[in-house]
């Protein structure tokens, strides 16, 4: 019940900062894009998360330590610190670009940065659900075992490759090009989590090091 508690306390809290993050420097309440990407978020994580609360409900809690002071490694701190200025920097320049017209994205494609939210989000689910031990945060737990199979068959860190369809889809469906101004920093502050992280898989996590050399790419397929 404790999880429960937390789930539910954490989704209307998000969905609230969310939404204030958007319509009040939009200065509207008339903006359908912000609308429809709520929506696309709630339905794309509250789903999957009743889904983990029913059939590993660990794998959930692991998900909602989140945050800097979640960390043990100093780098991933700083990281972690950066990205929570990142989103919803990202959050409102999008809805300032929709307001000021600085860009005009066509509906077709708020809906294509819908369904690249979607996807983003539904990635991340299904790599908690293949892998329990996908925390929020960077550790190795005792007793945990080297996952190599599904999507990590593909690349080592898929849960940070559904993050990247989350960064480029935000700003398209919030009706704006400007927000992806935001996406450079968003992907050099992963990398640099991806390298620490390798770094304390290798030395802790068991058999870590062979896996590395049968799947070759990191975060995307033939290119890194």
């Amino acid at each position: 019940m404790k999880t429960v508690g937390k789930g539910l306390l954490s989704a209307a809290l998000g969905l609230i900062a969310f939404g204030l993050l958007l319509f009040v420097p939009a200065g509207t309440l008339h903006y359908w894009q912000a609308w429809v990407f709520l929506a696309v978020f709630a339905v794309s994580t509250w789903i999957p998360s009743i889904y983990l609360l029913r059939t590993n409900p660990a794998a959930l809690d692991r998900r909602m330590r989140v945050g800097p002071l979640a960390e043990t490694r100093t780098l991933q701190r700083v990281v972690i610190t950066v990205i929570f200025i990142c989103f919803p920097a990202m959050f409102v320049l999008s809805a300032l670009d929709h307001r000021l017209g600085w860009s005009t994205v066509p509906t077709p494609v708020c809906l294509f940065g819908d369904v690249l939210v979607a996807t983003g989000l539904g990635v991340a689910m299904l790599v908690v659900a293949q892998n329990g031990y996908a925390a929020a945060n960077v550790t190795v737990e005792s007793g945990q075992t080297l996952v190599s199979t599904g999507l990590y068959g593909l690349v080592r860190h898929p849960m940070y490759t559904g993050n990247v369809f989350l960064m480029v889809g935000v700003p398209l469906a919030l009706d704006s090009y400007w927000g992806l101004v935001v996406l450079p920093v968003g992907l050099i502050v992963l990398v640099l989590r991806i390298r620490d992280e390798e770094r304390l898989l290798t030395e802790e996590l068991s058999g870590y090091r062979e896996y590395t050399r049968r799947v070759r790419y990191r975060l995307v397929p033939y290119l890194w």
